[in-house]
């Protein structure tokens, strides 16, 4: 039995063991702990794909292996993060009560509000669901990767690793960094939710080419947008913290359209 091949699999099936435990967290309400294991996962999805390169194996079972750990880690999980998110929001009137005694009792609300999986809010609305369109589209979207041959060098709509880790960033910055009076207060409204449900939903199936970051070779003049991505992000991590992370995102994006549009007036 040839033992590297079964090693980047194994590292997928971490991935999707992170998922799953980030599930348990997200329905029990303890999102930090739930973004905190889809972190581990980002992790283990890019060294499975760079173990396979090294090792030089792949096989049609650890592609559709990768999908299916993708489909619950960055898929599932940031569906269900969207519905507690949203749920918090239509709730959070009819439980004010609650909260109030909360913030009462604590130097840092945003970090209680999001670390006690004891607070159960409930409420009749529908709203909350609608996050679960996120998980819709990542299907869709992962469905997509696996029968395109246009994006074997690069995304055609936004990655679900990357539309996870947007939405997943925000109970950490509801948690750790309220200072952010603006940001907190957007994040407390159901309809911002909803647009953000909606727009990241749109962005997972649209036709926009997206680079990748991956290296052929570690050139500069090659790879220099890539690098200068890199760089800028851990720059905005180090100065924002939490908040930097749906800045890289939205950063992703944007640098992703520029270049096309340069790339179309060279043509």
């Amino acid at each position: 039995m040839n033992i590297k091949r079964h090693i980047p699999n194994s590292i997928t099936c971490a991935n999707l063991a992170c998922g799953c435990l980030a599930l348990v967290k997200a329905f029990d309400g303890d999102l930090v702990w739930a973004a905190y294991f889809v972190g581990f996962a980002l992790i283990f999805d890019f060294l499975d794909g760079f173990m396979a390169r090294l090792l030089k194996v792949s096989s049609a079972i650890g592609k559709d292996l990768d999908s299916l750990a993708d489909m619950v880690t960055f898929g599932a999980v940031p569906g269900v993060v969207m519905f507690k998110l949203i749920l918090f929001a239509v709730a959070k009137e009819d439980s004010s009560e609650a909260i109030d005694e909360l913030a009462a009792n604590s130097q840092n609300i945003g970090e209680q509000l999001w670390m006690n999986a004891n607070l159960n809010l409930k409420s009749d609305s529908l709203l909350p669901y609608l996050g679960f369109v996120l998980t819709l589209f990542s299907a869709i979207r992962l469905a997509k990767f696996n029968n395109d041959t246009r994006q074997s060098t690069s995304f055609i709509g936004l990655p679900t690793p990357a539309n996870a880790m947007f939405i997943v960033s925000l109970p950490l910055i509801l948690a750790f960094q309220p200072s952010y009076s603006f940001i907190i207060d957007m994040l407390d409204e159901a309809w911002f939710l909803l647009t953000i449900t909606g727009i990241f939903s749109y962005l997972l199936i649209a036709e926009i080419p997206l680079f990748a970051l991956k290296f052929k070779s570690f050139g500069w003049q090659e790879n220099k947008m890539i690098y200068l991505f890199l760089l800028t992000s851990v720059l905005l991590l180090i100065i924002l913290q939490f908040v930097a992370i749906p800045l890289i995102i939205i950063l992703y994006i944007l640098v992703s359209i520029v270049n096309n549009m340069l790339l179309k007036t060279k043509v």
